[in-house]
């Protein structure tokens, strides 16, 4: 009957054992380790120790195999990646696939109770809960600003030291944030995978979407309290209320010029650098920044669906359009503050401002000449390079209006018998 009654408990830990298994592989071999113990603990009779221990080595061999049979999946999964099918997307692990896909299904379970706004991710939704409770306990030491959560925190501590941990392995470029860099990463793969249900136009970010999403609506949820103009989002509107103020925050560390958008200090930035990322597949042509690359691909395909409805001139993007009409309504809306003379383009205006600062951002590469305009910058490279060559003599020219005055010798049957000149 003992016997019995210690074979009864081992069926029942053998049950127990396997169910563990299937939960959790790890808390199988502590289960494997404490009936080991268990059997010799528990010896009674030596003839039954060994019927015992032959069945024994039998199971723990079966469920040995089992464990590293799963150990080695588990390995190959973690060294596998988990794609999305939709976008081509990698993750290292299923979870993190699963949360992703909630962004091509739009799925958002987690509410706030208290607003009634939805987010995707549990995570959000707790640090959403901290603007309705008011609570920030992270505190700058520096400048005295407060956050809900550390991750803001140890980002905006960055914006302090300088540090730029996280960078770009196709192109250098570093940024303070993990999410800057994934913002940036789409400018090398032109991933769009936020499309626009109503017009179908794609967006690289969801924030650009929902942004994009308010023109069909007519919502325009932030208003200017000085003229009365509306905008979709609070960070155009206070983008525009500076036009009002004249505040310039963003200020360039090599020059010390400012502007009232980041945007236009970004883009300011790669006079410094010379910079030009965007190249064309047709004529290898490089560009500074993408809108332009797309405004240069339309010379090529011909394409032109900006018409003047005064002239029926047609144009390859709307900003042309816009600069060709002020040459009808004489409209001059960009102004000197030093000498108050007015421009019908921006670039013009900018082109003027450095008659008075003197500033010369254009250096050339090769010689170190410094110049106000790119276009001068442009002429004089041609110096360096001669690319106008004479095909009977070979001489070269800087351009192309030296290299047609100079071919001209060639073609003159007059000569002067006293000095030798050609006419």
């Amino acid at each position: 009957m003992e016997f019995i009654k210690e074979e009864s408990e081992d069926m029942k830990i053998e049950e127990t054992f396997r169910v563990k298994h299937e939960e959790d592989t790890e808390e199988q071999t502590d289960l494997v380790a404490l009936k080991e113990e268990r059997q010799e603990l528990t010896r009674i009779e030596e003839k039954d120790q060994y019927e015992r221990h032959d069945f024994m080595n039998v199971e723990i061999s079966i469920q040995s195999k089992t464990t590293s049979s799963q150990k080695e999946v588990q390995k190959t999964e973690s060294n596998s990646y988990f794609t999305c099918h939709q976008c081509r997307k990698s993750f290292n692990q299923k979870y993190n696939l699963k949360n992703h896909m909630k962004v091509h299904t739009g799925e958002k379970p987690f509410i706030c109770q208290q607003c009634g706004k939805s987010f995707s991710l549990k995570q959000n939704l707790k640090r959403h809960i901290k603007s309705h409770s008011g609570e920030k306990p992270f505190t700058c030491n520096p400048c005295g600003k407060t956050f809900t959560n550390k991750a803001q925190f140890d980002s905006h501590m960055r914006s302090h030291s300088g540090e730029k941990p996280f960078t770009c392995k196709l192109c250098g470029k570093s940024f303070t944030r993990k999410g800057s860099l994934k913002s940036h990463m789409v400018i090398h793969t032109g991933e769009k995978p936020f499309p626009c249900d109503q017009c179908g136009k794609c967006f690289r970010h969801k924030s650009t979407l929902v942004t994009h999403m308010k023109t069909h609506s007519g919502e325009s949820t932030c208003n200017c309290k000085l003229c009365g103009k509306s905008f979709s989002n609070k960070s155009t509107l206070n983008a525009h209320l500076r036009n009002h103020t004249g505040e310039r925050p963003f200020t360039c560390t090599l020059c010390g010029k400012s502007f009232s958008r980041k945007g236009s200090l970004k883009i300011h930035m790669v006079v410094h650098t010379g910079e030009k990322p965007f190249s064309c597949d047709q004529c290898g042509k490089s560009f500074r920044h993408k809108a332009t690359l797309d405004s240069h691909i339309k010379t090529h395909t011909g394409e032109s669906p900006y018409s003047c409805r005064l002239c029926e001139k047609s144009f390859s993007n709307k900003s042309t359009l816009n600069a060709h009409m002020r040459n009808h309504t004489g409209e001059k809306p960009f102004t000197c503050t030093m000498c108050g003379k007015s421009f019908s383009k921006k670039s013009n205006l900018n082109a003027h401002i450095i008659t008075h600062t003197g500033e010369k951002p254009f250096m050339c590469a090769q010689c170190g000449k410094c110049f106000t305009r790119e276009i001068t910058l442009t002429y004089h490279m041609r110096i360096h390079s001669q690319e106008y060559n004479c095909h009977q003599c070979g001489q070269r020219f800087s351009d192309k209006r030296r290299l047609n005055w100079h071919e001209k010798t060639h073609s003159r049957s007059s000569t002067c018998h006293e000095c030798g000149k050609c006419f």
